[in-house]
Formats: structure tokens, C-alpha cells, sequence
């Protein structure tokens, strides 16, 4: 592991030696060569350490610019397939980095993993930056883009048919309501009637309580008419008050 880790070390010195003799309209051919080769022989170091397994990555966090380039790499390889090695490049300068893109070939897709070279420190400069991307088929980036649409529009609709669900279950609730206070109704409506006697009832007695004195005026009437001398034997159960006698009515 540390005779890779020095490998890549030396790398990046000889890919920023190079790079010192950059020129301003663009770079030189001999240099271009020079950061290919390079660069992909950065990739092959890279390769190694990822066959390595997780625990060999993990062990180059401490240089942010290289453990993501083997995160990209490892993740581009189920893509990719086996590893069969580059096939030259292209380079492309601006004032202050370098940007190398070398081609990969794969067993199941071609790739390109690009490295940033920062070179505004030209006795210094550093990769910043590494990515592999897949080259993917025409047929395969169409199938991506319907399959994308697809399931974006999927989950609008469900989420649609989802919101739409529970408004209707608000017309169920508000239903529900409005039949309850009706139930409350014909419960009281059904137990009015069995109260009524007993309220009679309670009224009568209520009535011949404050007229004992004229039942017992009837009381002695009675028996008087009928020749008894005693008024024990009736039993007044009700007072009605008539709005016209019989003698009115003659």
C-alpha cells in the first residue's frame, strides 16, 4: 500500500514539472503527452488500490482529491466491467488548472475518467479533482431518460390519486356528523311518550294535593246525597273543571 501511495506521490510531481512549461495559447504537444501518460498511469495505480478492496480506500482519505477519484472509479466499475486498460486522451488548459480526460476501455462500456490538475502554483501543482463517467449508448441514455419520465410521472399520480382519497374521505367525516345529532332525536323523541303517564300522574297527585279541601267539600256532598253519614267509603281520584254546567247548557 505505501509503495502505491508513493507512486501516486511521484505522479503528481512529474505531472506538475510538466506542467510548468505550459504555454499561454494552449499546450505544447511533447507536455500533452507527457500529462496523458500520466494520468493514466494515476488511473492503473488507482485501479490496484480499489481490487485492493474497502479497507485499502479507506486508507487515502486523508487525500480528499484521490478517495473520491477511487469512490468514482469503484462506482463506475459495475458499469464498465473489467478493466482493459486507456486509449490516449485529450487535455485542455486554462490559466490555472489543467483538465486531462483519458479514455478507458471496458468489457461492457468505455469510460472517461477526468483528472483537474490546479497549476496556479506551478512549483506546486496538485490533482483537485478526479471523475469517471460511463459512455453510455444512445439506446441505453433514451431507455434512462423514458424510465426516468416514467417513474416521475408515477409518482405524481400516486400522490395525486393519494390526495385526492383523503378528500373524499372529509365527505365521509362531515356525513358521519350530521346523522349523529338525528340519532340523538329519535332516542328522545321514543322516550318522551313513556315519560308522559308519569308525569300525568305526578300532576294529578300534584293537583288533588292542593285541593284537599274541595275533595273533601265532594267527599261529604256525596255521602250526604246518598244517605250515609260518613264519607270514608269514597275515594275522590280526580278533580276536572268543566267550562260549561248542564244547568247553563238547559
Amino acid at each position: 500500500m505505501r509503495k502505491l501511495l508513493a507512486i501516486l506521490g511521484v505522479i503528481t510531481c512529474m505531472t506538475g514539472l510538466c506542467a510548468c512549461g505550459k504555454e499561454e495559447a494552449g499546450v505544447d504537444p511533447a507536455m500533452k503527452e507527457s500529462l496523458i501518460t500520466q494520468c493514466s498511469s494515476v488511473l492503473s495505480a488507482i485501479d490496484l488500490v480499489v481490487a485492493q478492496g474497502e479497507a485499502a480506500v479507506e486508507q487515502n482519505k486523508d487525500n480528499a482529491a484521490i478517495y473520491n477519484g477511487m469512490l468514482s472509479w469503484q462506482s463506475a466499475l459495475g458499469d464498465i466491467g473489467q478493466f482493459n486498460g486507456t486509449d490516449g486522451g485529450t487535455v485542455k488548459a486554462s490559466d490555472d488548472e489543467f483538465v486531462v480526460d483519458i479514455n478507458v476501455l471496458g468489457s461492457d462500456h468505455n469510460a472517461v475518467v477526468e483528472f483537474v490538475v490546479d497549476n496556479s502554483n506551478p512549483s506546486q501543482p496538485v490533482i483537485t479533482g478526479i471523475a469517471a463517467n460511463v459512455a453510455y449508448s444512445f439506446g441505453e441514455n433514451m431507455t434512462k431518460a423514458v424510465l426516468n419520465t416514467v417513474i416521475g410521472m408515477g409518482t405524481v399520480f400516486v400522490v395525486l390519486i393519494f390526495i385526492s382519497l383523503i378528500i373524499s374521505c372529509f365527505g365521509l367525516i362531515a356525513k358521519v356528523n350530521v346523522k349523529k345529532p338525528k340519532k340523538e332525536e329519535t332516542v328522545a323523541a321514543q322516550s318522551a311518550p313513556a315519560e308522559a303517564p308519569v308525569v300525568a300522574q305526578i300532576a294529578q297527585k300534584e293537583e288533588l294535593a292542593n285541593d284537599a279541601e274541595l275533595v273533601a267539600v265532594i267527599a261529604a256532598a256525596v255521602a250526604a246525597y246518598e244517605g250515609s253519614g260518613s264519607a270514608d267509603g269514597f275515594v275522590v281520584r280526580s278533580i276536572r273543571k268543566v267550562n260549561k254546567s248542564k244547568w247553563q247548557n238547559a
